[in-house]
């Protein structure tokens, strides 16, 4: 499932990361923005049918559309339709954390009033991102949409999770783990799929990690592509050097919200540098495999 939008290139590659090295990495267009996804993964298993991520959803005033190019990939109800499921099928909804262009799909508008898109799923999200939504009054204010959780959390259906401080996560439903870390925001968190929260997996099935916007691309995967939007760049680099090791000595199977081009791609080491070997293709695949198998 792929939506498409820009943002300014310099806030996704600023750093230490010169701009004539990025420019390199995504061409920007005229306007100096870059071309990002915006895609939610379906996860299936034993009667479960978990949406990790929604996307920005469709509820932004045209200034907002212009500003971000959006409107360039396929509506999330079709995107799931093409999996053979709908909206009312859904169990879970998972978020990482609570930026409006990660979340803002979890309502819909029907006669003026917000809605649940998903009306039967428990939608889960880091405790301390749901708090950071709820009063936007600090220096991220802007990249939180509070009336979105509100509509999910009136119908009964938002649940907070908090792993900060268990070394192995927290398993959220079977094989699937949640890892609360912070740096790009307060709560930003990890999800772990397999038969083990981390390290290798067992019984010869791999172990696969959402990367949220600790990792948003495949461009990102050296420690010091850091994005301007980190909140806390010292702590990014700290949890983006720890589980990086660890993903490429798992090879494990990383799932890229942002990158426009692969959703999936296996996460390796060349000397010093990290590489990933991207994995089903390109754009046009969704984004879609079941817990504790191959993706």
């Amino acid at each position: 499932m792929i939506h498409a939008d820009q943002v300014d290139g310099i806030t996704i590659h600023v750093g230490v990361v010169p701009q004539n090295i990025w420019r390199n990495l995504t061409p920007p267009a005229p306007d100096n923005t870059i071309l990002l996804g915006l895609r939610p993964f379906l996860a299936e298993r034993e009667g479960l049918k978990v949406v990790i991520e929604v996307g920005i959803g469709d509820r932004w005033e045209n200034k907002w559309r212009d500003i971000y190019h959006l409107g360039g990939g396929p509506r999330l109800e079709e995107s799931l339709a093409a999996c053979g499921v709908a909206p009312e099928q859904v169990t879970h909804v998972l978020a990482s954390h609570c930026h409006f262009d990660h979340i803002g799909a979890v309502v819909c508008e029907r006669a003026g009033k917000l809605l649940p898109r998903f009306p039967a799923a428990r939608h889960l999200a880091p405790a301390a991102e749901i708090e950071r939504a709820r009063h936007p009054d600090h220096a991220r204010a802007a990249s939180y949409r509070w009336q979105d959780l509100e509509a999910v959390e009136n119908a009964g259906l938002l649940e907070a999770f908090d792993s900060a401080g268990c070394a192995q996560g927290r398993e959220l439903l079977p094989d699937l783990w949640a890892h609360t870390l912070g740096g790009h925001s307060e709560g930003v968190s990890l999800f772990t799929l397999g038969s083990c929260g981390v390290g290798q997996a067992a019984e010869g099935r791999e172990t696969a990690i959402f990367w949220a916007d600790v990792v948003p691309t495949t461009h990102h995967i050296q420690p010091p592509y850091i994005m301007a939007y980190d909140i806390d760049v010292v702590r990014s680099f700290e949890v983006r050097s720890e589980w990086l090791a660890r993903a490429a000595a798992g090879a494990w199977t990383g799932l890229f919200y942002h990158d426009p081009i692969h959703a999936f791609g296996r996460l390796g080491r060349d000397g010093k540098r990290y590489e990933v070997q991207p994995l089903l293709g390109d754009a046009s695949e969704v984004g879609r495999g079941r817990a504790g198998e191959e993706v």
